[in-house]
């Protein structure tokens, strides 16, 4: 226990400080005055952004990119409640950040007081905790709790609400006291015989199917995962935000699954009879109708989170516990079974559906996001928007690396890639970092290249710009008969000028001859933040598409002659 006299805020930089916490992105408010000035004597850098969306997405991409969690501070009302749309972002996607809001004095809860919100009860159901401080000697145990909390088992986010009094009220802080997590346990090894039934299973298999998810990046398990599939012979598909956890340039790999997933994988998930996911929840862009969703296939779930377990399907085999305890002990008990004539027939798929663009017309998203990859060959981390283009960049931009491409999954949620792509780089320096946008997400946070310019971050923000908000024309073009509602996104900037305005340097493609030296060019700069405007086609679809709901059969490769009715309910 330290004999220091400190005040709360100080000790809650200090006990930040014992987290090994490097950054903390946050913005300033009459409430974390007392908080800012204790930082002011630490070495953890505050990184200023320009909303308080944009740095709970800094931290989010930070935590994706480290496996720690990221730190965020704001000040109370709205303030607090702009950070609403990162947590539920986080928490979607089982990220771990530590979101700490300043509030008004203890005195004032729940009298309505000046920038008073209870952003506890507002947050409350896309947290994974949150706690309300109302006793500044809680302050180190609340915070070693806190990072515990949000870096372990399923990670997530962790709100620490602290009242401007705490905050400046003395005390002298042990930063020794024990945690105090009643009930609170990490599910690790998994239940043995099942493990040895999953085996059996796995070795019996004719045309088995790995599928990758989160969880394995989230667990470390990918030396695992690459064993089990190699030893096995087994093709590999990944979710979007598993793509790394196994090496997308390997021959097993069959790419993404899904609503979007390429042709191949979508064939291999509908005729596998054995498929083992790791790490991934069965979400509804990778069932379509679950009711028919690989029928007949034996189903093995590798889950740390029981509440997963018959969620979204009543799989044979629940193993419940971290991925890669689990997967240890499953590959010591291995048969190699015959698999030949399966990846024969998923390697015949691969060949006969591959990715396409039309040469045809302007320039292809396609186009572009091909060149980049022949480019970079996995070597950058990917931040994605959500849209059209996500869908190209997870598409095209193969990975072979673990955290390289972080994108919002579960939430959806437009504005994140650019943010995401600043807390990256601080992440780490020294790798190349490139954000892919629309039109209309880059918008949405496109102030925080303030923050880019300011902590000199040269991350490349590579803009398809294809006049729309893409996927809901595409929507609205597939099931709407082409009738375009809200989605023209004329009086969109010059994006080369608004990268020049901030200091920044900026590029555009307009021509497919030029796809190549300018994205060589870009990818030389890096003196600052570049900007990349690649002027796409405007009414480019993505494909393939297994429309909402709507099962493996109902695989659309190219649009359509005629308008398609959209699936009841469907989203």
């Amino acid at each position: 226990m330290s004999n220091k006299t400190m005040s709360g805020a100080q000790a809650l930089i200090e006990s930040l400080q014992r987290q090994g916490v490097e950054y903390i992105f946050g913005y300033p408010g009459g409430a974390n005055m007392p908080i800012l000035d204790a930082l002011l004597d630490s070495p953890i850098e505050l990184v200023l952004v320009r909303h308080e969306q944009g740095a709970t997405h800094m931290a989010d991409g930070y935590a994706r990119a480290t496996g720690r969690a990221g730190v965020v501070l704001v000040t109370s009302g709205p303030g607090a409640t702009n950070t609403i749309t990162g947590i539920m972002t986080a928490q979607m996607d089982s990220v771990p950040i530590v979101v700490i809001c300043a509030q008004t004095i203890t005195a004032n809860l729940g009298l309505d007081a000046f920038q008073e919100a209870d952003v506890s009860g507002i947050s409350f159901p896309i947290v994974k905790h949150s706690y309300l401080i109302k006793d500044a000697n809680d302050i180190p145990r609340i915070v070693q709790e806190s990072f515990y909390l949000s870096e372990t088992g399923r990670p997530g986010p962790v709100l620490i609400d602290i009242p401007k009094d705490i905050s400046v009220t003395d005390m002298v802080p042990n930063f020794e006291e024990e945690m105090d997590l009643p009930g609170y346990t990490i599910p690790h090894q998994g239940n043995s015989a099942d493990i040895s039934k999953a085996a059996e299973a796995l070795s019996k298999a004719k045309k088995p199917l790995i599928l990758a998810g989160h969880g394995i990046l989230i667990s470390g398990a990918e030396k695992e995962i690459k064993f089990l599939a190699e030893k096995l012979q087994i093709p590999v598909v990944s979710t979007l935000l598993g793509k790394g956890g196994f090496d997308e340039f390997h021959d097993l790999s069959l790419g993404m699954l899904g609503m979007h997933g390429t042709a191949y994988a979508n064939f291999a998930v509908n005729d596998c009879d054995l498929i083992m996911s790791v790490g991934s929840r069965w979400d509804d862009r990778i069932l379509g109708d679950p009711d028919v969703f690989c029928e007949g296939a034996f189903k093995i779930h590798v889950d740390i989170d029981l509440a997963e377990k018959d969620k979204m399907i009543r799989p044979d085999i629940f193993l419940h516990g971290d991925a890669k305890a689990i997967l240890e002990e499953l590959n010591t008990q291995l048969t190699a079974g015959d698999t030949d004539k399966w990846v024969k027939q998923c390697h015949a798929w691969r060949k006969k559906y591959p990715l396409k663009y039309s040469k045809q017309g302007g320039l292809k998203s396609g186009h572009v996001l091909d060149v980049l990859n022949d480019l970079i060959q996995g070597d950058a981390i990917i931040t994605t928007d959500v849209g059209q283009h996500q869908m190209w960049a997870a598409q095209y931009l193969l990975c072979k690396n673990s955290n390289a491409f972080l994108s919002s999954g579960g939430a959806g949620t437009m504005g994140y890639g650019f943010p995401a792509a600043i807390g990256a780089q601080l992440a780490c320096p020294d790798k190349t970092v490139i954000s892919v946008v629309g039109d209309g997400g880059f918008q949405m946070t496109m102030c925080e290249m303030s923050t880019a310019m300011l902590q000199k971050t040269p991350i490349k923000i590579l803009i398809l710009d294809n006049k729309y908000l893409g996927m809901v024309r595409q929507w609205q073009d597939l099931f709407f008969d082409g009738r375009y509602s809200g989605v023209d996104f004329e009086g969109s900037p010059d994006f080369v000028k608004f990268a020049q305005c901030y200091g920044a340097k900026g590029f555009r493609i307009r021509r497919k001859g030029d796809v190549e030296r300018v994205l060589k060019e870009a990818l030389a700069w890096n003196e600052t933040p570049c900007v990349i405007w690649a002027e796409v086609e405007l009414e480019e679809n993505v494909f393939p598409m297994i429309p909402s709901g709507q099962s493996y059969d109902s695989m659309i490769l190219e649009r359509p002659k005629e308008a398609m009715a959209p699936p009841p309910g469907s989203t």
